[in-house]
């Protein structure tokens, strides 16, 4: 079994969750008293999230680059960033390791795919709806990613970083969200990625009319299957952060238009 490093704290909300599930996952498929091996290096959320705020996206993955060689030095053999946002910089956290990062873009967009949906709902941090870090890497394999309008990718941020990033869910939130999942299958959606880790936290398959892809779940499932390959290829997944060659998709909002770009915080 290889040892799976960790990029959390981002917030530890949802890192406690990846935790819960790659310790399900490893006892499911080999029983008895079996746990993930891991190493977790847990980062300061206010300070990322100041970053990101502030648009000083180079710090921060300066920051986190400087936290995945601790975690290699700690004896990981593969790398998690626990958190959508923040594979902004993951061509920068990769070429400061020797081991490699399982991108959580390519393990959803496999799952997606898997699941025989080809157009999708995007839900996350503002960053990871309007900027191209994220969308293009899911259209890259082909996958048509469609995001909310403004008004409703403005609420679904707010609910990230004022509630569910300090443990706080409200049903008020989550009639919220239904209804922003609701318009995005009116604009064609076959599937919503869930594509922030906080927010399985809130929303789980009941709340949507289509599946949905839970990517902490989906991250945390194919690290306890990489984990425990022996020798395999995964390219694509296990490998470097670097973009996979483009396979058509297009790139829109529930509006029909391109989102803009953010760079500033809530």
């Amino acid at each position: 079994m290889k040892t799976i490093g960790l990029l959390g704290g981002m917030s530890w909300e949802s890192t406690a969750e990846y935790y819960r599930l790659l310790n399900e996952f490893t006892r499911e498929r080999l029983g008895g008293l079996h746990s993930a091996k891991c190493v977790l290096h847990s980062v300061d959320f206010a300070e990322i999230e100041h970053l990101q705020a502030t648009g000083q996206w180079q710090a921060a993955g300066e920051l986190l680059a400087a936290a995945a060689k601790s975690v290699e030095a700690g004896g990981a053999d593969l790398l998690l960033i626990c958190t959508n946002t923040m594979h902004k910089v993951a061509d920068q956290v990769s070429a400061a390791v020797g081991i490699p990062l399982l991108h959580l873009g390519d393990a959803t967009a496999e799952a997606v795919l898997a699941a025989g949906v080809r157009r999708v709902g995007l839900l996350g941090t503002a960053f990871t709806m309007e900027q191209d870090f994220y969308r293009d890497r899911l259209a890259a394999h082909g996958l048509d990613v469609i995001v909310p309008p403004p008004a409703d990718r403005d609420l679904v941020h707010r609910v990230i970083y004022q509630e569910l990033c300090l443990g706080v869910v409200r049903d008020e939130s989550r009639e919220a969200y239904r209804a922003v999942i609701a318009a995005l299958v009116a604009a064609g959606a076959q599937g919503v990625i869930l594509g922030c880790t906080e927010i399985e936290l809130l929303i789980g398959a009941e709340d949507s009319p289509v599946p949905v892809f839970p990517t902490t779940r989906i991250h945390a499932a194919a690290a306890v299957a990489a984990a425990q390959s022996e020798g395999e290829n995964h390219q694509g997944s296990v490998g470097g952060a670097s973009q996979p060659a483009r396979a058509g998709g297009e790139l829109r909002d529930a509006e029909g238009t391109r989102p803009r770009d953010r760079d500033a915080g809530p």
